[in-house]
């Protein structure tokens, strides 16, 4: 497995991470946590060294699952989780944002104790609070990190602005946020502050919550506890007219021999040396094919070819509901 450098903080990891969220939360029932176990040391075994996940997974549960998966290894691997939802810890329901340098500290507390570890390798705010100045979020990190409790802070969906004004008072090691082939709005002004800044990004939804693999079709049904079914961009009509952009991958990736997932992955790849995504997946088969991207070249030309040909496809359907959507780019 190739390792990369999220910028310029000296963070090394596995050029491909673990998305965990997927195993406990998100994607329909939580998988058995023997299959979660079993999944994220497979993980590991074939080079994998970067996990992703938060204590809203679940909540709580993806982190207890983390831990336990990744004790053994737990100096060979870097574990990323995120604060900033307030979660009532009685029913586990989520009650707005809360990024206060106090919240922040107990959340921390909490998060150690589930992930079985004395220090977190990079501490995300999962989303930016508008009640609370960035400088106070990021300086409550910094304090951990004196501590010795963090190693690295990050931010997740976050505007330009704000990124600005973090990485003044702390130093953000990574930006996470959705970037794919059927969502490339980073590229107008977060990718080049963030090369500006020698900040790495590490993309979630990298095969556009599953939609890029091909495997999702028009009439295909979602658990009722899905994420998915309330996206815009997945209703049966979008899907129909978004179906172009896969057809147009699956041709790439018959010429590679490749499957489309590795040509979406090798084409993030492809596009910065700091750029790390994370797919997320419940299967082993899957979890061995998104690996594989990591060897699939693609030449200045495939990347031309690739950027005119989906130029030209609309995407339909916003990533997320309303709702979700005032959260991100602030």
């Amino acid at each position: 497995m190739q390792k990369r450098k999220l910028g310029k903080s000296n963070l090394e990891v596995s050029a491909l991470g673990l998305g965990c969220m997927g195993l406990s939360f998100g994607y329909g029932p939580a998988v058995d946590k023997q299959q979660g176990i079993s999944l994220i040391r497979a993980a590991v075994e074939r080079g994998v060294t970067f996990f992703d996940t938060a204590e809203v997974y679940g909540p709580f549960t993806n982190e207890e699952l983390v831990g336990e998966a990744l004790a053994p290894f737990r100096d060979q691997v870097v574990i990323a989780t995120k604060f900033g939802f307030n979660i009532d810890p009685n029913t586990g329901k989520q009650a707005g944002l809360d990024s206060s340098p106090q919240h922040i500290k107990e959340v921390a507390e909490a998060s150690l104790k589930r992930l079985k570890t004395d220090v977190i390798d990079l501490l995300y705010q999962h989303r930016v609070d508008p009640n609370v100045p960035i400088e106070d979020t990021a300086g409550a990190v910094k304090d951990l990190i004196q501590q010795g409790k963090v190693k690295h802070f990050g931010l997740s969906e976050a505007g330009v602005q704000t990124i600005r004004r973090a990485h003044a008072v702390q130093p953000v090691a990574a930006l996470q946020s959705e970037y794919s082939l059927w969502w490339r709005e980073p590229e107008a002004e977060v990718i080049p502050t963030l090369e500006e800044l020698g900040i790495g990004f590490v993309p979630f939804s990298p095969l556009g919550k599953g939609f890029l693999t091909g495997a999702i079709k028009e009439d295909t049904q979602f658990d009722k506890t899905d994420f998915r079914n309330i996206v815009p961009r997945f209703t049966p009509e979008n899907r129909k007219a978004n179906q172009a952009v896969v057809d147009l991958i699956g041709k790439f990736a018959q010429q590679k021999k490749a499957t489309p997932a590795q040509i979406a992955l090798a084409w993030l790849l492809a596009q910065k040396p700091w750029i790390v995504p994370i797919p997320g997946t419940t299967k082993l088969h899957r979890l061995e094919e998104n690996i594989g991207a990591v060897a699939v070249e693609l030449t200045p030309e495939d990347l031309r070819q690739l950027d005119i040909a989906t130029s030209k496809i609309a995407v339909q359907g916003a990533r997320y509901p309303e709702e979700l959507q005032k959260l991100v780019g602030r």
